[in-house]
């Protein structure tokens, strides 16, 4: 389903824009080149033309399921397959909500956006980067999987493996809810047990929890749970 309408243009402002509510459920977007492609809270995320994939997915969940659960499974099939592309096993984890990490830098992000009754999931991996063409003034380090194996990967193959396994991931959490996903998702979530700064209070990452939540227990006492905000994870 996902990926069965598949729409490649070479250039556009952002993929979330180029799928509406006509489009059936599981279509793609995919574009080359991204002029203003958005991250999380507002943030840009731009890449030099064939060298990232940035693609959009139109989803409609059933009604029962949490939508914001969303981008934790859009980072968890991206964490599995840039794991397998790098043959490097156990190193893609996910920066809740959010983000796939490898070797502490930032190599893809999801951002989903609510639409008409229906999502629509953006990711945006870095391929085939050089350290030049990096943002030297991203939040949090970046990396491309051609910084990390010093090879250049193959675009086409890697966004097929990718919306196989998204529909995977989706399909589970369409029948058994995110505690069909908890063991895969919790053995990735690298905020767990780590030092963190929550929307600028300082804590430690608790635990992911089996609604996707992350349980923070802040350093002037207060233990919560929290489903979205600005995270940084110190080192």
């Amino acid at each position: 389903m996902i990926g069965e309408r598949l729409l490649e243009v070479d250039e556009c402002e952002s993929t979330q824009l180029l799928l509406g509510p006509d489009d059936p459920e599981g279509a793609v977007a995919v574009a080359d080149y991204q002029s203003g492609g958005r991250g999380r809270l507002g943030r840009s995320w731009v890449a030099p033309p064939g060298t990232a994939l940035q693609l959009s997915i139109l989803l409609r969940p059933p009604p029962e399921r949490n939508i914001a659960q969303l981008p934790l499974l859009g980072g968890l099939a991206t964490a599995e397959v840039v794991e397998e592309e790098l043959g490097l096993w156990g190193s893609a984890q996910i920066k809740w909500p959010n983000d796939v990490m490898v070797n502490r830098r930032k190599v893809a992000g999801v951002l989903g956006e609510a639409r008409e009754g229906a999502v629509v999931l953006g990711i945006g991996v870095n391929v085939n980067q050089t350290r030049q063409q990096l943002p030297e003034d991203a939040v949090t380090a970046p990396g491309s999987l051609r910084t990390i194996s010093g090879r250049e990967h193959d675009r086409t193959a890697l966004l097929k493996t990718l919306l196989g396994r998204l529909e995977e991931v989706y399909e589970k959490w369409r029948s058994g809810g995110l505690e069909a996903l908890y063991g895969e998702l919790g053995a990735r979530v690298r905020s767990r047990v780590r030092r963190l700064t929550l929307d600028g209070r300082a804590g430690t990452g608790v635990m992911i929890l089996r609604d996707g939540r992350l349980q923070v227990a802040f350093d002037d006492g207060e233990t919560t749970a929290v489903e979205s905000g600005v995270l940084l994870v110190e080192r």
